[in-house]
């Protein structure tokens, strides 16, 4: 049997005793393309740049002499950060092995005080609310536009961040001290984060970004397909997973600091917090190397994968049911800009075909594993250590897809909830209902109940329900289509899904 052919037939059902590094080569061995993180694509750097990543048994090390301590750095590991800061452009750049999480981690609890509040993006990954239950914080949220057509998260809109803003200036109680957005989102939508960081900066306050789907922005070319990053429209802090879009191990990723307003000290405490106190020097020579890298030939590879990109949305622009929006698509549906390293490929107008199983045929038949499937559409993660082969690859098997499906132009004939972010009926801080007795309580019979727990669906771990939240009919229509549709629902501790945590001296 082929190892293609061995890999699909088990890919539901792990072999009798296989190990994990068994099955691990055994995918790595098979036809399988990844269209998901992370950015290396299961690739090595392929050029002359370097000599190639060693044994890593040979350079696991700990913090022997000459090699410095990310937790108190004074030498090799000081400069390779302060030289990461000079190619980005911050005032102090930080390695993260913990991954992006424990650079939003720190960058809340950084950036708030303790039991303070926070304007929040209503779309920020679940590592964020864990930082609000960390710090006791209380949330006001800043939901996105809704891309109805896409079934997608939008922009946050610049006025609604003013308007917070401004209200919370002559408020009682609690200040808002910090202000969070995600850009791009998942799906590569971004916000306008220069009128953002304006509006913030106008009022003494540092703007996060959680920039962890876009540390590729900075390498591309100026005034070309890509938009430009965080941090050179003016945002204070920003995350970037390494991981996710450019050629480095997964678990690596960095986080920026420019300006005053953000208490660097003070994130730096965080940091050694949340960090391993064991941190891996092959995580930090991959980032390290990942850097130089992209400061060097992969500026030049980054243009050479715009033009790729361009090619693959030019030649599926004429899909009949199918629908792959590129930049002008969804600018005209109000985004300010678009990362174009992610295909978003909406079977909304198929009839009998939803995101999940579009991923399944793309998955068994084509032999393309999607980065995460959605109601209504897939998404395919791209970055530059992808190859034509493998673009042409989903081209083709797009294309084909699309010629075998009837549509309606109107309506898939396949119901499904709305999936709009549910606006938060909060009755409590998300860590004041953390803290409270609980009891289980039937998920069926749990509306109007205040949650204990989280709800999302994982990718990409944004909530759509949080601790302290009113649990409402909407809210348990959306988790019911989820799981009957094969979608994993993540987030409670039944992961039966039957009973919810709730508070029990409501």
């Amino acid at each position: 049997m082929r190892d293609n052919d061995r890999f699909r037939e088990n890919s539901c059902m792990r072999e009798k005793n296989q190990s994990l590094l068994e099955r691990l080569k055994q995918y790595g061995d098979s036809d399988f393309y990844p269209f998901h993180m992370p950015g290396h694509k299961r690739r090595e750097i392929d050029d002359d740049f370097f000599d190639g990543f060693p044994n890593p048994y040979s350079i696991d090390i700990t913090e022997i002499d000459g090699f410095d301590n990310l937790h108190h750095a004074e030498g090799i590991l000081r400069e390779s950060m302060e030289e990461a800061a000079d190619i980005y452009g911050a005032d102090k750049t930080y390695y993260l092995v913990n991954g992006s999480t424990c650079g939003l981690l720190a960058a809340i609890c950084g950036c708030t005080d303790w039991n303070g509040k926070i304007l929040l993006a209503r779309n920020c990954h679940k590592a964020a609310y864990h930082a609000l239950l960390l710090n006791g914080l209380q949330p006001e949220y800043l939901y996105p536009e809704f891309v109805k057509e896409y079934g997608i998260n939008g922009v946050i809109d610049p006025e609604k961040v003013r308007i917070a803003l401004e209200e919370n200036k002559s408020s009682n109680g609690a200040k808002i001290t910090a202000v969070l957005v995600v850009s791009p989102t998942y799906e590569g939508v971004v916000s306008d984060i220069s009128k953002i960081s304006g509006y913030c900066h106008e009022y003494g306050i540092p703007l996060i970004v959680d920039e962890a789907h876009g540390a590729h922005l900075p390498f591309a070319k100026k005034n070309g397909g890509f938009p430009q990053s965080a941090l050179e429209c003016g945002a204070d802090v920003v995350i970037q997973s390494l991981h996710k879009t450019l050629p480095s191990f997964t678990q690596t990723a960095i986080l920026h600091v420019k300006g005053d307003l953000a208490d660097r000290e003070k994130i730096e405490r965080y940091l050694g917090m949340f960090q391993s106190s064991s941190p891996s020097y092959l995580f930090m020579a991959a980032i390290e190397r990942c850097i130089r890298y992209m400061d060097g030939p992969g500026r030049d590879k980054m243009w050479e994968y715009e033009k790729r990109m361009k090619a693959f949305f030019e030649a599926t622009a004429a899909l009949r049911v199918l629908k792959i929006p590129d930049h002008q698509a969804l600018q005209a549906l109000g985004a300010y800009y678009w990362d174009m390293s992610k295909i978003i490929i909406s079977a909304d107008h198929a009839k009998d075909l939803n995101g999940e199983q579009l991923g399944e045929i793309l998955r068994n038949k084509y032999h393309l594993e999607m980065e995460m499937c959605a109601p209504g559409y897939v998404i395919a993660m791209t970055s530059l250590m992808d190859t034509a082969d493998g673009l042409l690859r989903l081209q083709k098997a797009v294309l084909e897809i699309d010629q075998s499906l009837s549509g309606d132009d109107s309506v898939n004939s396949i119901k499904k909830p709305d999936t709009e972010l549910p606006r938060a009926d909060a009755k409590m801080t998300p860590s004041e209902a953390f803290q409270k007795k609980k009891m289980k309580t039937a998920l069926r019979e749990s509306e109007g109940k205040i949650s204990t727990e989280f709800v999302y669906l994982y990718p990409p771990g944004i909530p759509i329900l949080a601790p302290g939240e009113r649990i409402t009919g909407k809210i348990l229509k959306q988790i019911f289509w989820y799981e009957e549709s094969g979608f994993e629902v993540q987030g409670l501790s039944d992961m039966s899904l039957s009973t919810i945590l709730t508070v029990a001296d409501e």
